[in-house]
């Protein structure tokens, strides 16, 4: 950026209280109920999802989970 930026003491104007929509702390503590199966996948997908899990800090499985959670959720908009 070789712009230089210039500031000024004018007004704000109205402001506007924007409720918020994040979760509460209880919300995001809330654990899914999970059941647990016994699946074979591929070598190759499993190294896949090895090796994307430790670049994002976080468990294969959970990322399993989390895109098949995703895909069961698109297909129920889907089909409505």
């Amino acid at each position: 950026m070789s712009k230089i930026i210039q500031y000024s003491d004018e007004p704000l104007g109205e402001m506007k209280i924007v409720p918020d929509h994040l979760p509460s702390p209880a919300e995001l503590a809330k654990k899914n109920e999970n059941t647990k199966v016994t699946i074979s996948l591929s070598s190759e997908s499993v190294a896949y999802f090895k090796q994307s899990a430790k670049k994002h800090h976080m468990q294969y499985q959970k990322m399993i989970r989390q895109l098949l959670d995703e895909y069961v959720s698109l297909q129920k908009n889907t089909n409505k």
